[in-house]
């Protein structure tokens, strides 16, 4: 983002203010002086707040968020259309629809319709038409294209609402405020800077000054959308090249799956022969040399022996008598 200079502010006229009589208390704080009944501006301040809103607005930008601009005063209107269709965003130079925020639906009911009419043109069913439903058809999407041309790609609500005067576009800045949407705004001495969020104070009366304004700011913007685009490419970049890189394990998965596989053969062979020969290594070693088996003393106890009483037995005894 290239350095604001306050000389540039100068040459453009950002600094001329209103008369002394109609300004608003408010906008003290960014008045430096009074000359010839004119409140004229403090640029430094008013370059400060330039800075500090370009980056909000890039950081919205880079978000992917549409930048609502609204001028309607004549001296606006083809700059703010110029300029902010060259970065791709939606504005509104000619009367500000009521409820375009508040009552979206039916905003985009209108421009679905301006859609329809458009593809009745490219099917040929609007040559089927009389001459004078071919007129209405034609004076409503005049009509419409005026109106909501500018935001025919704007599918939901604005991250933000770019406003040139804010006394002029009071509805847009009340709609704003309802919905909870940031405010940009270029503030002169006669409004009151209360109801914006990023103020700009500047004179919203010249052109020169509307396009210096705008200009800054929609530069910021071209930053922002260069930094999503950047953002963009670098992740599908990195996507493909996941892509490939887990395409790569993938092969290098099967491929040491089936070395491991291979290996694991191999060795339990080998293992198993190589048991084999330990087994029986063992068994001739436990063969040819036998260890000597320790033998524990075994002490018997004396088992208690009852005595037995023998009963007399009858012994035949020889007679004398017979040997004589």
């Amino acid at each position: 983002m290239s350095k604001i200079q306050v000389k540039d502010l100068l040459d453009a006229g950002v600094h001329f203010g209103h008369l002394t009589r109609k300004w608003n208390p408010n906008m003290a704080p960014y008045i430096y002086m009074e000359r010839n009944g004119i409140h004229i501006i403090n640029l430094y301040k008013s370059v400060a707040k330039i800075e500090e809103a370009n980056e909000a607005l890039k950081k919205i930008a880079s978000s992917g968020r549409k930048i609502l601009f609204v001028a309607t005063k004549k001296q606006a209107k083809d700059i703010v259309s110029e300029k902010s269709s060259n970065v791709n965003m939606p504005y509104i130079t000619e009367r500000w629809p009521g409820g375009m925020l508040t009552n979206f639906v039916t905003i985009r009911k209108a421009v679905k319709k301006m859609a329809a009419i458009d593809k009745m043109k490219a099917d040929g069913t609007f040559e089927t038409l009389s001459k004078k439903e071919k007129l209405q058809v034609d004076r409503l999407r005049a009509k419409l294209e005026k109106n909501l041309g500018s935001i025919s790609d704007m599918t939901r609500l604005p991250g933000a609402l770019f406003v040139v005067d804010i006394r002029r576009e009071h509805i847009a800045v009340k709609e704003a405020q309802k919905l909870n949407i940031p405010i940009f705004a270029m503030v002169d001495t006669n409004a009151d800077p209360r109801d914006v969020d990023y103020v700009i104070p500047a004179n919203d009366d010249a052109s020169k000054s509307i396009e210096k304004i705008m200009t800054l700011v929609t530069a910021a913007v071209a930053e922002g959308l260069q930094e999503r685009q950047q953002d963009k490419s670098e992740a599908d970049a990195a996507a493909s090249e996941g892509e490939i890189v887990a395409a790569e394990e993938i092969v290098e998965e099967t491929t040491t799956k089936e070395i491991v596989e291979e290996a694991k053969a191999e060795p339990e062979e080998e293992t198993a022969t190589e048991s084999e020969e330990e087994t029986s290594g063992l068994e001739v070693e436990e063969s040819t040399q036998e260890e000597p088996t320790e033998v524990e003393p075994t002490v018997e106890e004396p088992t208690e022996v009852e005595p037995t009483v023998e009963e007399p037995s009858e012994v035949e005894t020889e007679d004398p008598t017979e040997e004589e």
